[in-house]
């Protein structure tokens, strides 16, 4: 599986060769080109998940000249050994008819209902906007109805992305109702004009800028949502940091949301921050049914924190910050958080693999 962060990354640096699919005429020569790099692309999906990936990630709103049809038929590779789809929605299009995010979600949520394929819709909120409440909604619906179909948010009302990508092709304003003053440079914290934006995007293609565009209202009604999981969509940290989220998510969590608050209650945000991932992940990696709970015979993968004082201190203008009140964390037993202090020598974790067929 690779995350939607790659695409993120084939969409600014890579060439557009899809961009010609499903754009209507006869197919001709470069249809038929597409049509078997797409079967080609489908074969080596199925052989990474049979040699052990956890799935697949597809970013569409990173390569949007993905066809409907492409779309599909990967859903059915999935059902074929349950493997579960983590699909970051198609872009929202001009529409003058309310609700298109709504729209996009049912894209692939019609595919999980009609092949069977376990579906994990990303970031919720940023998906949603103000109809997030419609999406948590059908998210439950499909649950209660015995589809395999979860999701999960970050506690942020900003999202990140390369300002090289395609988020930002024409229209990009029309389609998430913002413009440059809404994105922020990590690099400095300035909000961007239209000159800056310009030169960044011309200068620095792959560089991540923050994009505030999330309601408030919704943050706190998909973080305290028992159905929805919590998740830091965080960049690896050998950067100097992009957005507060890969330093601050759980803490941010159980400091703002539990404590000050109260919007849920602590066992409530452990539940969606620790088992809940993990079985999302259990059908296709038996290792993740040792994974988020206490219990004997469960990995010893344990976060210690005062829940009287733990709180995020990354914010966007320094992300990289550490929260406070986390004295341990174990992984396999093995403290690499100790009283407090990072250490930088020891690594104890294991890969995560997918057994090559789900259940």
């Amino acid at each position: 599986m690779r995350a939607h962060g790659s695409d993120r990354r084939r969409a600014v640096q890579g060439p557009r060769r899809r961009e010609r699919r499903d754009r209507g005429g006869p197919q001709g020569l470069h249809g038929l080109r597409d049509t078997r790099a797409a079967e080609g692309d489908r074969r080596r999906a199925r052989s990474e998940v049979a040699a052990g990936a956890l799935g697949y990630g597809l970013g569409i709103e990173y390569t949007p000249g993905a066809g409907r049809s492409e779309i599909y038929d990967i859903f059915k590779a999935a059902a074929e050994t349950r493997a579960p789809v983590f699909v970051h929605v198609r872009s929202r299009p001009l529409d003058p008819a309310p609700g298109v995010p709504i729209a996009v979600a049912q894209e692939v949520i019609a595919n999980a209902a009609v092949t069977g394929a376990p579906l994990q819709l990303v970031h919720l909120h940023s998906t949603g906007l103000k109809d997030t409440p419609v999406l948590i909604d059908m998210v439950k619906r499909a649950q209660a109805r015995g589809l395999d179909i979860t999701s999960e948010a970050y506690p942020y009302t900003a999202g990140s992305t390369a300002i090289g990508s395609e988020f930002f092709r024409d229209g990009w304003q029309e389609r998430s109702g913002i413009s440059y003053g809404d994105l922020q440079w990590p690099a400095t914290g300035e909000r961007l004009t239209q000159e800056t934006f310009e030169r960044y995007r011309r200068e620095q293609p792959g560089a991540a800028v923050v994009v505030h565009m999330i309601p408030e209202d919704v943050v706190d009604q998909v973080i305290a949502e028992p159905a929805i999981s919590i998740a830091s969509d965080g960049m690896p940290w050998r950067t100097s940091g992009e957005h507060p989220r890969g330093a601050g998510a759980f803490a941010r969590v159980l400091g703002r949301y539990v404590r000050e608050r109260g919007a849920l209650d602590l066992m409530t945000a452990l539940r969606k921050m620790t088992i809940m991932p993990a079985q999302r992940l259990e059908g296709i990696s038996p290792q993740m049914a040792k994974k988020g709970r206490v219990s004997v015979g469960a990995d010893a993968d344990l976060t210690l924190f005062d829940p009287a004082v733990v709180i995020d201190a990354a914010t966007f203008e320094k992300p990289m910050q550490a929260s406070v009140g986390i004295r341990y964390v174990l992984v396999n037993g093995k403290p690499v958080v100790d009283g407090g202090k990072l250490g930088t020598k020891l690594f104890p974790g294991e890969a995560i693999l997918g057994t090559g067929k789900g259940r």
